[in-house]
């Protein structure tokens, strides 16, 4: 059985069909499904959602939403966090983090409140003892640093493509890898060649539904403007993407399975 540690199930693009989503995932042996909050706004949708499915939730601000974010929002988190701490299915602080990608929310000014969210939700984490999960878009370096500072008990750093160097200071500090729809490209070499070198036990996989389609869903830009869809991604997609990973490895596929559900559990115990 898989665990699909990332997966925005709440998102638009599954209003039509949430149901058969569901459906689809569990008929394709996916056990479980992590649904990360990206806001203030969705933390009940999350959290009920993962409970109508029989899945896991996170409570958190994405850092693409910070422009938007208030102090006020952070104190709904505390209080969230305070009032669910019992419940066995929420499973981390996320998704949080520092995107190092888009130009709008790398001026002075927006990257400065991603860095105070992000600071303040690991304390957060730290006072009410949960993983976290982490974005990490051209952010490794910084990530890390607040880790440092603000150690927590580890967690899952999501949609991972950075050095080895970093993988394994994220490694260091007890965190896994994240890994989804990106490694099915042939041209991502090097994180292909990360996704091999890797000690097994550091890797888990997630397909971050709708998005990260993997080869075989997506589109170019010039296909869409000819009016082809872009392909959306969903959890039943994801044992077709350990499949290129357990090729790659050399693994049988029930192997990794086994060994990256395992790793899930490691990294936010309460999916146990």
């Amino acid at each position: 059985m898989w665990i699909d540690t990332h997966a925005h199930l709440d998102a638009a693009e599954f209003d039509a069909d949430r149901s058969g989503v569901h459906r689809r995932a569990r008929d394709a042996g996916v056990a479980m499904c992590v649904i990360p909050a990206v806001a203030a706004a969705n933390f009940d949708t999350v959290r009920l959602l993962a409970h109508a499915q029989q899945d896991a939730y996170a409570l958190g601000i994405h850092p693409l939403f910070t422009p938007q974010a208030t102090e006020a929002h952070l104190a709904q988190l505390d209080a969230a966090l305070h009032a669910h701490r019992q419940d066995p299915r929420l499973v981390a602080v996320g998704e949080i983090g520092l995107d190092g990608f888009v130009p709008a929310l790398n001026t002075p000014e927006a990257l400065a409140k991603q860095q105070l969210f992000y600071k303040a939700q690991l304390k957060l984490a730290q006072r009410h003892q949960l993983p976290v999960i982490v974005h990490v878009r051209r952010s490794a370096d910084w990530l890390l640093k607040g880790l440092r500072d603000t150690p927590v008990v580890g967690g899952i750093a999501h949609a991972f493509n950075g050095s080895l160097q970093q993988a394994q200071a994220f490694i260091a500090l007890g965190f896994k890898l994240g890994f989804g729809g990106a490694l099915t490209f042939e041209r991502a070499l090097q994180l292909r060649r990360l996704a091999t070198e890797l000690p097994l036990s550091a890797i888990v996989l997630e397909t971050d539904a709708p998005d990260i389609a993997p080869h075989w869903l997506y589109t170019t830009a010039e296909q869409r403007a000819a009016g082809q869809p872009q392909g959306r991604n969903e959890p039943a997609e994801l044992p077709r993407i350990a499949q290129v990973l357990a090729d790659l490895r050399g693994l049988p596929l029930d192997a990794l399975a086994v060994a990256t559900s395992a790793n899930a559990r490691i990294a936010l115990p309460r999916l146990q």
